[in-house]
């Protein structure tokens, strides 16, 4: 069968439009189907966490945001459990909120980099506009254009998913993540913050410049709660997080409106059938405690497209057993991924008093030993996933 199009990716996000540049530049067909944006939508608010992997594979396409105070730097990441006692707030002195832990960047490099949103869709629209081979379609004219392999990235909720009969697990947590930008009366510094609160769990991200006094927040707390906080007028709202995070930043004020989602686990069987392939969350979901969402997308679509790339020329791009090439090589990453942030919420979670004295020496312990903490930071920048501990040095 003769096909219009070699690939076509259905779901026009970050990781369907990175994966569009990807296989373009292996000079195959693209179609990209993405919805048409509402008419009055508000400012998007998200920032993202990305690692050293996942800038390698946006520099590749040239989508990386120029602008530097659209990828914030982070330089350190700052951890700490809150003790049981205080409420689920935050010490207003970090010497005393409990058991903490430290990463510090080596000099002139990264942990990550907090990405605006919007800032990284401009990018990756002007790449697209200049690189050849991808057409951009209405899903409301054109849903599911013919081609030899059809790429689900629709999301969480993907109706073609179900449509083509994947099976799409959910663990649902008992939380809602709430994100918002904050403007803070003192520079963070370049440091990312994150608190464990017993049933919940506050970050406040760098944003706006390495001296910058801007933050995202993502504060996972139950669903009651995040109701409550979602009901709050601005200065209300700002004066929550302030009063949560123990006046870490000073005085806070909202910038735009907050908003908030469920959060799950949720994992697709299989990733792929004959024709049919799926990445990002319309294969997996996991809790943004670390991080690691749209890092372990754009691995997704980085494997992807290599696989492809490497193929014998006279297999089809849609043949199962290709296909299941890509599938094996991110099973492993991604379910460590999913344990890793389940045993993390599961660990902090855990109010016995037993356990959060084991959690406090653990933590402890880490924050003494560098080349443990110089394996976790290899770990996290997603260039070696997964590695031996030996190979880290001190």
């Amino acid at each position: 069968m003769i096909f219009h199009y070699d690939v076509a990716i259905l779901g026009g996000g970050i990781v369907g439009r990175t994966l569009a540049l990807l296989l373009a530049r292996e000079r195959l067909r693209v179609a990209l189907v993405e919805r048409s944006p509402a008419a009055a939508v508000p400012p998007d608010i998200r920032a993202y966490a990305l690692n050293a992997a996942s800038r390698a594979v946006l520099d590749s396409v040239r989508a990386w945001p120029n602008d530097p105070a659209a990828a914030t730097p982070v330089h350190c990441l700052w951890v700490a459990d809150v003790p049981a006692g205080n409420g689920g707030v935050a010490p207003a002195h970090a010497a005393a909120a409990g058991p903490s832990l430290r990463f510090d960047a080596n000099d002139g490099e990264a942990l990550a980099w907090i990405v605006d949103v919007p800032a990284l869709e401009a990018m990756l629209d002007q790449a697209l506009r200049f690189q050849a081979g991808v057409e951009r379609l209405d899903a409301a004219q054109q849903p599911r254009p013919p081609a030899a392999l059809t790429v689900i990235c629709e999301g969480r909720h993907s109706a073609t998913r179900v449509a083509e009969g994947f099976a799409y697990e959910r663990q649902p947590y008992p939380h809602t993540a709430v994100a918002a930008r904050l403007r803070t009366e003192r520079p963070h510094g370049g440091v990312a913050r994150q608190w464990f609160c017993g049933d919940s769990i506050l970050a406040l991200l760098p944003m706006d410049g390495p001296e910058g006094r801007l933050v995202a927040l993502v504060w996972s707390v139950p669903h009651a709660r995040a109701a409550t906080l979602l009901g709050l007028d601005a200065a209300a709202f700002a004066a929550a997080v302030q009063t949560a995070c123990g006046d870490a930043l000073g005085t806070m004020h909202s910038e735009g409106q907050p908003a908030g989602w469920p959060l799950e686990r949720a994992l697709a069987r299989p990733w792929v059938r004959p024709g049919v392939a799926l990445a990002g969350d319309a294969a997996h979901a996991m809790h943004p405690l670390a991080g690691q969402g749209l890092n372990v997308g754009l691995g997704d679509v980085a494997e992807l497209a290599r696989v492809l790339r490497e193929r014998e020329y006279w297999r089809p791009l849609g043949d199962l057993r290709l296909l299941r090439r890509y599938e094996r090589a991110r099973a492993a990453p991604v379910a460590a991924m999913l344990a890793a942030t389940d045993a993390l919420h599961a660990l902090f979670a855990e109010p016995d008093a037993r356990v959060a004295t084991v959690r406090g020496w653990g933590l402890r312990a880490v924050d003494r030993l560098q080349p443990l903490k110089a394996w976790f930071i290899q770990q996290a920048s997603g260039l070696q996933p997964f590695g031996p501990l030996k190979t880290v040095e001190a």
